[in-house]
This record gives structure tokens, C-alpha cells and sequence, in this order.
């Protein structure tokens, strides 16, 4: 396994924090981990997933509108009725492409099939999420730089 692949997989648990990983390329291994481990004791190593980081206390309201929906985002009665566009994946979600730039949707703004709503941020790689329905935005259930989980509903388009 080339040495620079390493140093990368070495980055990588530095920056998000991974305690371990392991990486197979055919017949070649590498594990990596943060926790030292005796060699005589290998089968007391055991694969432990990294829990979700807990969700946020409720989001700040984006407009008064939307602010019942995102006071209580578990309970369906308070979420307004429509389209939801949830995230396929775990990460941090950006409302714009840096921070000195406009956000990419607001409250009231009408969208596109194929329209950038956010960007999730996941493992150092920057995925846009695009609106899959045409409509207007009815509520921002999220903030940027929230932690996002799996499936959790991000906007409401009517």
C-alpha cells in the first residue's frame, strides 16, 4: 500500500476523530488506530461504530413561520404539511457555499427540481443536496453548521 494512501487514512482519523479504521486493498491491509493494542491479546480487539453525535437543541427560528415547526421537529402536528427533503447522510450542513456568500434558499423562495437547497458536509467532502420537487420552501428545519443526521427531514417545499 503506497505510503501516501497511509498518511491520508493517518489525516483523516486526526481530523474526525475515528478511533480506529482499517482498509483492505486486495491482499494488503492496514489498520490504524488511536488506542494502542498488545499483540498478544488480538482477539480482545473488537470493531465499536462511532455513535452519532446527539442532536442540537431546537434550531433557531429562520422566520416566523416556520419557528412551530422547528421547536418541536420530532412531533408530525407541528412540522407544516408538504414534500420533505431529509438527508441522505451524516454530517454538518452549510446553507451556503462559504460564509461569506448568500444563503442558497430562504423561507417563501421558490425552487426548482435540481436547485441546491444546502451542502453536507461528510468526511472532508462536500456533497450538494438538491431540491427534488419544484415548489416554494415552507420551513428550514435546521441551521447551518448543524450536525445532520441520517434521514432527518432538512426542508418542507410546498
Amino acid at each position: 500500500m503506497d505510503i501516501r494512501k497511509i498518511k491520508k487514512l493517518i489525516e483523516l482519523l486526526e481530523e474526525t476523530g475515528i478511533s480506529e479504521i482499517e482498509i483492505k486493498e486486495g491482499e494488503e491491509s492496514v489498520r490504524l488506530s488511536r488506542h494502542g493494542y498488545h499483540m498478544e491479546a488480538p482477539q480482545q480487539l473488537r470493531y465499536l461504530p462511532q455513535t452519532a453525535p446527539q442532536p442540537a437543541a431546537a434550531p433557531v427560528a429562520h422566520h416566523a413561520a416556520s419557528a412551530p415547526a422547528e421547536s418541536a421537529q420530532g412531533s408530525s402536528e407541528a412540522v407544516p404539511a408538504g414534500h420533505k427533503i431529509r438527508s441522505p447522510m451524516v454530517g454538518t450542513l452549510y446553507t451556503s457555499p462559504s460564509p461569506e456568500a448568500p444563503v442558497f434558499v430562504s423561507v417563501g423562495q421558490t425552487v426548482k427540481a435540481g436547485d441546491t437547497l444546502c451542502i453536507i458536509e461528510a468526511m472532508k467532502m462536500f456533497n450538494e443536496i438538491e431540491a427534488d420537487k419544484s415548489g416554494k420552501i415552507v420551513a428550514i428545519l435546521v441551521n447551518n453548521g448543524d450536525p445532520i443526521e441520517y434521514d432527518q427531514t432538512l426542508f418542507i417545499i410546498e
